[in-house]
This record gives C-alpha cells, sequence and structure tokens, in this order.
C-alpha cells in the first residue's frame, strides 16, 4: 500500500465543488483572494509568506518539517489499515480521517506536553502526536474495552462518542487550570456537525465568561455524515465566536504548516491568559462517515476529486521536494515504514480477545430489570440461532 493515495496524484482541478445538495461555496486557493482562510502552502506546494503567522513557524528545520510528512503518512496508513481490519471484520466500528491529516497533525504537534487535549473519536492523528499507541485506539471499537490508554499519561482523554460534549468537559477542564495558576492550556476537537450541539454553545458561553484558557478546534470536514456544512450555518463557522466575544479564525484544514501556526498562535493566546479562541479548519472528509456509511449516497465524486488535489501529504511533499529537503531515500525508507506499522496493528488487533457480546445488558440498571433481560433472552436465541446441528 502506498503512502499517498492514488488519487491524490491526479491532474488538479478547480476548488469549486458541486454535491448533490446543491452548488456550494468554497474557500479558495488563491493567496489574496479569500482573506478568511489561513494559508502558508498551496495545494502545488508554493510557500506563502504571510505577516501575521509566519513567526509561528519562522524557526522550523527541514528536518522537523519532514517529521510532520512522516506523521502524516503513518498516521493514513495506520488508518488505511484500520478499515481494512472493520472491512475483515475484526472491528466493529471505524471513523476514518483520511483527508483530515493535517488538521490533526499540525494542532498535535503545536501542543505542549503539560497541555490537556479532549477529542471526539477521529483524532487519531492528534493520539499519535501525543504519544498514545495506534494500536491502543483499537479497543474500543473491536469493543473490548472503554478506551485503552490512560488519560493521564499522555493528557489526551479518551475518545468521546456523544456528539460535542468534550467541549463541555474541556471549558470545565482549562477553568480548573485556571484556578490553579498553571501556564498550560487545553485543546478540544469537534466537527462542524457537532457545532450546532447545545452543549458546544454552552462551553462557548463559559469559556468566554470565565476567560477559560481553551482552544476550540472545530474540523470542518463539510459533511456531518450526510448533512451538508450549510445545513448547520448561515455564517462559517469560525464567525460564531465573535457573538460570544472571543476571536474566531479559519485555517485551511489540508495545509500542516498553517495549522501549526494558527494552532501555536491560539494555544499562547490561552496560556498567557487571553482566553479562548475558535479555529476552523477548513478541510474535508475523504471517505465514508464510518466504516457504516456510504458517501456516495448524498456527495458527488466530483466534489471529492477537487478535495483531493488539494491532498495535504501530496502538498507537503511537493514543498519537501522543491526546497530539496527530501529525496527519494527518505521517500523509501517511510515507506517501509509505513508497512511495519501496518502489519504491527493487524497483529495487534488479531491478539486481542474477542468482544463478549453480552456486556451489552450488563450494569444498564443496578437491580437489572425485566425488559433486559428478556432482551438479553432474545439475544440469546438469535445468537444460537447460528449455530448448526453439529453446535458448532
Amino acid at each position: 500500500m502506498t503512502v499517498e493515495s492514488t488519487a491524490a496524484r491526479k491532474p488538479r482541478r478547480s476548488a469549486g465543488t458541486k454535491s448533490t445538495a446543491g452548488k456550494r461555496t468554497t474557500a479558495k486557493n488563491a493567496p489574496g483572494t479569500d482573506p478568511e482562510l489561513v494559508q502558508l502552502l498551496t495545494p502545488e506546494g508554493e510557500r506563502l509568506k504571510n505577516a501575521e503567522y509566519d513567526k509561528y513557524v519562522a524557526g522550523i528545520t527541514p528536518d522537523e518539517l519532514r517529521g510532520l510528512y512522516r506523521d502524516m503518512v503513518l498516521t493514513r496508513r495506520f488508518d488505511a489499515e484500520a478499515t481494512s481490519l472493520q472491512r475483515q471484520g475484526e472491528l466493529g466500528l471505524w471513523a476514518s480521517l483520511l483527508g483530515q491529516e493535517a488538521a490533526q497533525i499540525g494542532s498535535g504537534r503545536a501542543t505542549r506536553e503539560d497541555d490537556y487535549v479532549f477529542p471526539t473519536y477521529r483524532e487519531h492523528g492528534v493520539a499519535w502526536c501525543r504519544g498514545v499507541d495506534p494500536t491502543n485506539l483499537l479497543g474500543m471499537f473491536r469493543g473490548v474495552n472503554n478506551g485503552g490508554w490512560d488519560p493521564g499519561s499522555n493528557n489526551f482523554h479518551l475518545y468521546t462518542i456523544v456528539i460535542g460534549s468534550q467541549t463541555l468537559h474541556a471549558t470545565g477542564y482549562a477553568m480548573g487550570v485556571a484556578k490553579d495558576g498553571a501556564d498550560s492550556a487545553v485543546i478540544a476537537y469537534f466537527g462542524d456537525g457537532a457545532s450546532s450541539q447545545g452543549d458546544v454553545a454552552e462551553s462557548f458561553t463559559f469559556s468566554a465568561v470565565y476567560n477559560a484558557p481553551v482552544v476550540f478546534f472545530c474540523q470542518n470536514n463539510q459533511w456531518a455524515i450526510s448533512e451538508p456544512t450549510e445545513k448547520q450555518t448561515r455564517v462559517p463557522l469560525y464567525q460564531r465566536a465573535q457573538g460570544y466575544g472571543f476571536p474566531g479564525v479559519r485555517v485551511d484544514g489540508n495545509d500542516v504548516l498553517a495549522c501549526l501556526a494558527v494552532t501555536r498562535w491560539a494555544l499562547e493566546r490561552a496560556r498567557s491568559g487571553e482566553g479562548p479562541t475558535l479555529v476552523e479548519a477548513y478541510t474535508y472528509r475523504m471517505g465514508a462517515h464510518t466504516t457504516s456509511d456510504d458517501p456516495t449516497k448524498y456527495r458527488a465524486d466530483e466534489e471529492r476529486e477537487a478535495w483531493e488535489a488539494k491532498d495535504p501529504i501530496l502538498r507537503l511533499r511537493r514543498y519537501l521536494e522543491a526546497a530539496n529537503h527530501a529525496d527519494e531515500g527518505f521517500f523509501a525508507e517511510l515507506e517501509a515504514e509505513s508497512e511495519a506499522l501496518g502489519r504491527r496493528v493487524r497483529e495487534a488487533v488479531r491478539a486481542m480477545p474477542d468482544p463478549d457480546r453480552f456486556a451489552i445488558f450488563e450494569n444498564a440498571y443496578a437491580d437489572g430489570h425485566a425488559l433486559v433481560d428478556e432482551e438479553r433472552a432474545q439475544f440469546a436465541a438469535y445468537q444460537a440461532s447460528f449455530a448448526d446441528e453439529g453446535g458448532h
């Protein structure tokens, strides 16, 4: 398996998109045409100057740039392996991050060790940046545990399935950080769909009123399952911050350098006592919402193809090659490393126990319940119906 999607190598197309939901306006890539979008690397790998954010990546070295590229490649390889394992029946579900690598790696590498991260269920790249072993992310999706890692070891909270609730957790934690007098910051991840949840609105209110040191990092991947962004808001998502009294900024979510710079800026604001920030990473979910979803039912192929031309990994590779920061030896070595990671993930998942199919009925009520007992019996009979006459 190659480290880049083959589709990303297709000829570049117009940034305009078409969907079954109708025409949509997307952020433009040409410098100077969309002041709302912070971009430091064009899809062609050209470095753009930005007076406000250049200083946050001014000291980045070629080795660090190669490190960002490696992070994205290995994260994509892990994600692809997990998707394959679900298709093979080894995982019950998987939420892919395909296309969102730059948003996650850029923001994840902007955090300090003493910062605290509250993810959703798709932040596999951020988990990688926080030092969480990728194999530990898979137990929950196999149904054998509720997380698989100690949040206190990496300051990376367990995945949150309830949409938007982690923003409240992050706000409360950040308020505690402020009361403790620490200079660390908190970052909460959520999607464009979650921005419509009441929990997110409440977290914005509390964080603003209490000047909490929190960064709200919204990965706007254009689709909340089958609902496009225009069904969530009539204004760009980052502008919502204005109504709560703190700044918002939209960054090119397929530009790892811009995501790194903008998140560093936002985290520094939080640490210095300037309060919350909303970062909208304008990106695209190139795969399905989860492995139970079929995106061909609600979006057009032309839309995905237009975004594939802005692939975050290919973009940084073009820049590395143009600047002579990486040679074929580097890419070949990384390809081998990615394949080794894939093998390790496969072996780890297949070594996990099978999930307890009846665990779902446990602890639903403290003293038991007749309806739960009835449902357990029905499920047991259903499971038994798969056995053949020989009892196998």
